[in-house]
């Protein structure tokens, strides 16, 4: 063989192993990529099956929700922080629902909210349909114009797959702030999520918009309207981040019945105050709170108005209520759901002041997880408030245990009465001021260490 051939065989095998190399080496990052895959999707599944239901959860679970006509649910995997679990959903409603809103009062609010504020004040025909897409795992909050771009690119392509207005979609994000929503992983499911509407949907959509809750929430009511039934139901999100005004959840709640806008959104606007805005789990006010209520104009029943009016109204205060109470169960390592319940103040805001400053307590809601009867750290909770108090006309009762009056401990009142109220799951902290006749009630819960470690972990 000459010379020169031997060269350029050589030359063509060397430019062969090289080839075959990078192939494997191809080959092997795929292979190191799929096991990092497998690793990561079992470690969801372990941290999933290792994570608690809160022992306040209901017990019968997820409650029936009765269909609402014109409304209908889809949820979906778009693998945005979650693996093996859906984490969007779509809900359609039909023409002519009428959609009122309530939203965090936070100055960083997401901009989501900005944009579901800016599309309810818009003026809409009477006979236009709506649409609301919600998305867990990432809060698109505090993500500047590339999260603006976001929400324009998740509820257009909604607006464009449903044949509806942009102005008519509205959108929420819930999950870590900060951080931009790879809002193409939405919009990749969109045409699953269309395909997939059902009236009986709902409860996948009430699992789908959960984040470090531990339940998904739901409740529901029928009244008899003129001319037949009408019928409420509601799903929420909330576990964490949760203190007025509002708290860090998601709220969607749907009715058949036909109602105007302006009027639902006076309805809602009443009914949030002593309802969402009288729960804390910790303090923390949202970036992304939103309450949304739509009326779809289904029902058979003649519009609202007069008895029927007042008989919706008190419906809809009990499942706004129940949906609160259970954002309050699912607290973050909540073993405990506490009633505070403050009397005889000198004015409302009084009243609002030391309910919260006792619900908020971190020292009166560690008492609470140990099963500790402290009362002196509700006495200082009350001295901090800022609400005019006065030594001696106080009484703190637990349940109907007097435990404190006049100015000190009840004489008839023991620890051994107090240590015993303290381990049921359930209590009511009452304080009577003997000031006036103001009134708060606001609901709460302990504070474990269990809150630590979810919160510690969270973007882990």
């Amino acid at each position: 063989m000459a010379k020169t051939d031997w060269k350029a065989e050589a030359k063509a095998l060397k430019k062969k192993l090289k080839k075959k190399v990078a192939g494997l080496k191809a080959e092997l990052a795929e292979a190191r990529g799929e096991v990092m895959e497998e690793i990561g999707e079992a470690v969801d599944s372990v941290k999933k099956a290792l994570k608690p239901v809160s022992p306040l959860a209901p017990k019968e679970g997820f409650p029936s929700l009765p269909v609402i006509a014109g409304a209908e649910f889809a949820a979906a995997e778009a693998g945005i922080k979650y693996k093996n679990r859906k984490d969007v959903m779509l809900v359609r409603l039909a023409p002519g629902t009428s959609v009122a809103g309530v939203f965090t009062t936070s100055t960083t609010r997401s901009g989501c909210v900005r944009d579901c504020q800016a599309k309810l004040a818009m003026k809409v025909p009477a006979d236009a349909g709506a649409a609301i897409v919600v998305n867990s795992g990432n809060s698109n909050a505090f993500t500047g114009k590339v999260g603006d771009a976001a929400v324009a690119a998740v509820t257009g392509g909604v607006a464009s797959a449903l044949g509806l207005p942009a102005s008519r979609v509205f959108s929420s994000s819930t999950g870590v702030i900060g951080e931009p929503l790879p809002h193409d992983r939405i919009t990749a499911v969109i045409p699953q999520l269309v395909d997939d509407l059902s009236e009986d949907g709902i409860q996948m959509a009430a699992e789908a918009i959960m984040t470090t809750d531990t339940f998904p929430k739901g409740a529901a009511a029928t009244i008899q309207g003129e001319g037949g039934a009408i019928h409420i139901a509601g799903i929420a999100k909330g576990s964490g981040m949760i203190a007025p005004d509002m708290a860090t959840m998601l709220v969607y709640i749907f009715t058949d019945a036909t109602i105007a806008p302006a009027a639902l959104q006076k309805m809602l606007a009443r009914n949030t105050g002593p309802t969402f805005n009288s729960i804390t789990v910790d303090s923390d006010t949202s970036t992304s709170d939103t309450l949304l209520l739509c009326a779809t104009g289904k029902s058979p029943a003649a519009p609202l108005k007069g008895a029927s009016l007042k008989a919706f109204e008190q419906a809809l205060h009990g499942v706004m209520r129940s949906l609160a109470h259970q954002v309050a169960r699912d607290g973050e390592g909540a073993t405990k759901f506490v009633e505070i319940r403050v009397t005889g103040a000198a004015t409302d805001g009084d009243a609002a002041k030391c309910a919260f400053a006792i619900a908020n307590s971190p020292l009166v809601k560690t008492a609470i997880a140990g099963e500790d009867p402290n009362w002196g750290r509700i006495v200082m909770a009350i001295g901090k408030s800022g609400a005019m108090a006065d030594r001696d006309r106080l009484t703190i009762t637990f349940g109907d245990i007097v435990v404190a009056k006049d100015g000190w401990r009840n004489p008839g009142y023991t620890e051994e009465a107090g240590a015993s109220y303290m381990k049921r799951d359930e209590l009511v902290i009452g304080v009577d001021m003997g000031l006036g006749r103001a009134a708060r009630t606001v609901w709460t819960c302990d504070l474990t260490d269990r809150y630590i470690a979810i919160n510690a972990d969270y973007r882990s």
